[in-house]
């Protein structure tokens, strides 16, 4: 493998994080970004646009676009997959037969297969064997990355060779990439800040001021970092960017698909009446589900996730500020399991 700046990356598919990954590696290398709408495709070639997701930020003039995945797919150096967590099994499975063997996969999807439990990149190393398989992730919102404001991400593989020189790929002047040996970690800081951004958005719906806010998010961070070490994460790497770092961006900025989610809930809106209305998935709302059959599989405590299951599921009234923090047994704040009753 050449470096990072020769390499020929094709990014699969055509939503705004999609289209912003394959912004940023067009600055550095040949950049080909596969979209299923050929009206997006052709904005891209013609215009430098995404006219669904990104209509005023202009592209790249180097970036490409098709519709043509199988001989795309066949002449890469670099796989990025951009897809939602409920497309990306089968868009590995559609790949596989044209994709060379050691091609680094690298996903961009944050959440969980909701049948199975498993991670993207399991996913990915079941359908893609014999590739180095990895994420890019961190507390990137693509409208602030698209407009040249500073934004650090994580390219993390096992193999660190790989990832130093795949760091070259996608960083620009504003764009810094560090890379990371804890794939397990920083892909679940990702998938489960969602859930979080959720219980955050529904205390600001419903204005509950920012020390609700602030205690929620804290809170949910040891959440995150309780349930990612038992799975195999480090707690360092679920205080990094990709832990805290995306957790305070998906929770805070009004930008944040989920955190849009909780904010409607807390007025009031139905959650039904929010998805459809929503042209992006909003990956917290199913990884609510399997982040609460995930901490009854691996013991760990965790009163926040179980009410933003309990809304998004079983319908319940979602006051997370109430529920989660001031109700219940009273216990230490680093040991999260209840003291005695009180």
């Amino acid at each position: 493998m050449s470096d990072g700046s020769g390499l020929r990356v094709l990014v699969v598919g055509g939503g705004s994080w999609g289209t912003t990954v394959a912004h940023l590696a067009a600055h550095n290398g040949p950049t080909t970004l596969w979209a299923r709408d050929s009206e997006t495709v052709a904005a891209v070639n013609e215009a430098n646009r995404n006219p669904r997701y990104l209509p005023d930020l202009e592209l790249h003039p180097n970036l490409v676009a098709t519709d043509h995945l199988d001989a795309a797919v066949g002449e890469t150096d670099l796989l990025v997959l951009g897809v939602p967590t409920g497309a990306f099994r089968q868009t590995c499975e559609t790949v596989a037969p044209n994709l060379r063997p050691w091609v680094p996969v690298l996903s961009l999807a944050k959440g969980f297969e909701p049948e199975t439990k498993l991670r993207m990149t399991q996913i990915a190393e079941e359908l893609l064997p014999g590739r180095p398989v990895g994420v890019l992730t961190g507390p990137n919102l693509a409208r602030e990355v698209m407009a040249d404001q500073p934004a650090a991400a994580v390219v993390a593989l096992s193999d660190q060779h790989i990832a130093a020189r795949l760091q070259d790929v996608f960083s620009t002047p504003t764009f810094r990439v560090f890379s990371h040996h804890d794939v397990v970690g920083c892909e679940l800081g990702g998938a489960l800040k969602n859930v979080y951004a959720i219980a955050a958005g529904t205390v600001e719906g419903r204005d509950l001021g920012d020390n609700a806010r602030s205690a929620l998010i804290t809170r949910g961070l040891a959440e995150l970092i309780e349930l990612g070490t038992a799975m195999g994460g480090e707690p360092l790497t679920l205080a990094g960017l990709t832990g805290m770092g995306d957790l305070l961006a998906t929770c805070i900025s009004p930008q944040s698909r989920n955190s849009s989610v909780g904010r409607r809930l807390g007025q009031g809106v139905p959650l039904q009446t929010i998805l459809e209305e929503m042209d992006q998935v909003a990956e917290g709302v199913k990884a609510a589900k399997v982040v609460h059959e995930l901490s009854r599989q691996y013991e760990v405590f965790m009163p926040i996730a179980d009410q933003v299951y309990a809304v998004c599921w079983e319908g319940k009234d979602p006051n997370f500020a109430q529920e989660s923090l001031l109700r219940g047994r009273l216990g230490h704040e680093q040991y999260h399991r209840p003291g005695p009753a009180r």
